[in-house]
């Protein structure tokens, strides 16, 4: 038993759910068709399915099938929107707003946006990780293109006001980007309730494959255009070129009707294992856990022991996967871009790391986990 891996970060990837994989199996090798050869049965049954997912994706998200476009990912989604949309409204202007607790996903297009020669004012956040809804109110001018906010942070799991910012930004005559990727499968997720124009999601979030995506594009009031980042085929309606991923997309539409099925399910086991886990926690000394009073994740656990760096809880739990950071910038040695946007000094950003737990924890791991931190933190 000591030696048994544990995963404690179901916010970096999640399991493929083993019905998700059976859905897929099929379209590796049995119905093998190009879902875009439109003269034979091959491609009509692949293409079938693939009409099948969208719907199933559109459910999760309360959208219709023809505003979605598949892609390989969140950030394929979120480049695809920030630069396509920029592009495609610049003569109306060239100021873009988001905020400094963004995934790299959206400040980096956006940063590469500003070096071509569109305003880009990233807002602050509270030292509980908020957006200031009056000082985006301020922000938004009459050339503002686009504000993009995510729905619930990667790292600390809280959830934004994402329905009260998108609905002052639409009314001053901008369009609102939601980065919904940790939120679908977690909690409910509307596009209309929350009142955004557009939303990007992957499926490897909510036990879906790796590697799929898939970007909501408002029709009407208002319709939201895009220039495309890519050229050829003329696949998706022209937004997205490429030989669609048919065994990736029937598991995204599979784990997203699965996801819609078991919300309520998901959130109860995962917000039982967390708060288990929290409550031992804060039986040890020197614990500050990261948004405990307001709105987050439901798997989600954000924590700093004081004078404890993550690296000696990583090297004392050698067995147990859990995140210094967001898992696309792990590799890197400054402290998260989170942690300090949030006020945390670069001693105390480095002694932060994120828990996130799942479907297939157990409650028997939390306890040794704690355990284990236990022994650290005293020895």
């Amino acid at each position: 038993m000591e030696n048994k891996r544990v995963y404690f970060d179901y916010n970096a990837s999640t399991p493929v759910d083993p019905r998700v994989l059976e859905s897929m199996l099929p379209y590796f090798t049995e119905v093998f068709g190009n879902a875009s050869s439109r003269a034979h049965a091959f491609g009509w049954e692949a293409a079938e399915a693939v009409a099948i997912a969208r719907e199933q994706v559109a459910n999760l998200i309360g959208c219709e099938t023809n505003e979605l476009t598949f892609t390989s990912g969140s950030t394929e989604s979120l480049n695809l929107a920030l630069q396509g949309i920029a592009r495609m409204y610049q003569s109306k202007g060239k100021h873009l707003i988001t905020f400094s607790t963004e995934h790299k996903a959206v400040l980096e297009p956006l940063f590469y946006l500003k070096d071509l020669g569109w305003e880009v004012d990233v807002l602050p956040v509270d030292e509980r990780g908020l957006p200031n809804l009056e000082h985006l109110k301020k922000a938004i001018r009459s050339d503002t293109v686009f504000v993009a906010a995510m729905l619930a942070n990667n790292e600390s799991g809280i959830v934004w006001p994402i329905a009260e910012m998108a609905e002052l930004t639409r009314a001053s005559g901008a369009f609102f980007i939601c980065d919904a990727t940790q939120a679908c499968g977690k909690i409910p997720v509307d596009v209309n309730e929350l009142g955004v124009d557009v939303l990007a999601l992957s499926a490897h979030k909510f036990y879906g494959p790796k590697g799929c995506g898939a970007l909501y594009l408002r029709r009407k009031n208002p319709r939201v255009n895009l220039s495309p980042l890519f050229f050829g085929g003329g696949h998706e309606n022209g937004k997205r070129p490429g030989t669609l991923n048919v065994p990736g997309i029937v598991g995204l539409g599979k784990a997203a009707e699965l996801a819609k099925e078991s919300l309520e399910h998901y959130a109860q086991k995962t917000s039982q294992l967390r708060d288990l886990f929290e409550k031992e926690l804060m039986k040890l000394e020197g614990v500050h856990i990261h948004g405990i009073d307001i709105q987050r994740l439901p798997n989600t656990s954000a924590f700093r022991i004081e004078n404890v760096p993550a690296t000696r809880l990583i090297q004392g739990m050698p067995n147990y996967a859990f995140s210094t950071g967001s898992a696309c910038s792990s590799a890197l040695p400054e402290p998260s871009h989170v942690w300090t946007a949030l006020g945390l000094t670069e001693e105390q950003a480095y002694e932060t790391v994120r828990f996130s737990f799942g479907m297939f924890n157990q409650e028997e791991e939390i306890r040794n986990g704690i355990s284990i931190l236990r022994n650290i933190v005293n020895g």
